[in-house]
Formats: C-alpha cells, structure tokens, sequence
C-alpha cells in the first residue's frame, strides 16, 4: 500500500502567501466590507422593516430613517476598517463629501426598491429587503472604493 499524501510544506506556505496577498489588496477589502455592509445593512433593513411592517410607517419613511443610522455608522467603520490603508485620508472633507454623496446614491437605490416592489407592483414590505441585502452593497462597493476611499 501506499502512503496518503500529505501536502507538501511548500504548497502551505503558497497557499498562505496567496491568502494574505489577497486578504491585502481588494479581495480584502471586499472580506471586509461584506461583513461591515452586511452588518449595517440588516441594521438598516431591520429599521425600515419594524417601522413599514408593524408599526405601518410609510415604507419610504421608514427607510430613511434605516438610512439615517446606516450612514452614521458606515462612515466611521468603512473608512477605518473595510478601506484601511486603501488611498488617501489628507482630504478629509472630501472623502466626507464624497462618503455622502455616494450614501444618498444608496438611499436613492434603495427607495427605488420600495417603489417598485411595494408601491409599483403591490409587493408586501419585506420584498425590498432582498436587493437591499444582495444588490445595493455590492454596487456601493465599488463606488466606495473607486471613489469616496480612492
């Protein structure tokens, strides 16, 4: 019989240095604000959704105010940890401008959702919540990156 192969110390240690280069460049950054988005997010919808659904707040009211505590949160966590190291922070006012501009671009998605989903097609409230969850953040990704933390 022969003897299992065990990986080779040398295949473990590429393995690693390919992980950590990754983890390093956008594919951390991505790691990183996946789990900060996602948190924020379900923030965000968890809000919009009490506030729409049991307590019959006008959805778009209600995601405004989701919103509101979103963008207080996502600037500071997004800017000192998912885009650590990751351009300039010499111009704080811009990136804050910019921080901004690209959150109202979200909330701007977002109510488009709930227009369509709720209001357009007679949806129930948590139907927006799917590309809440699943599309803005990936598009607000890459804004933030290319962008706002350039």
């Amino acid at each position: 019989m022969t003897a299992p192969l065990s990986p080779s110390r040398d295949s473990t240690t590429g393995l690693v240095a390919r992980i950590r280069a990754f983890l390093s460049g956008t594919g951390g950054q991505f790691v990183r604000y996946a789990i900060t988005g996602f948190g924020i997010t379900a923030l965000s919808a968890a809000i919009y959704w009490v506030l729409a659904t049991p307590l019959h707040v006008h959805p778009q009211l209600a995601n405004l105010a989701g919103y509101a505590v979103a963008v207080s949160l996502g600037y500071v966590i997004h800017s000192r940890w998912s885009f650590r190291g990751h351009g300039s922070r010499e111009n704080t006012l811009r990136t804050t401008v910019r921080f901004l501009t690209a959150s109202l671009i979200s909330l701007g998605l977002n109510s488009a959702w709930i227009w369509l989903l709720v209001h357009r097609l007679g949806g129930p409230t948590w139907w927006p919540i799917v590309p809440i969850l699943f599309v803005t953040p990936v598009a607000m990704f890459w804004l933030n990156r290319l962008w706002v933390f350039e």
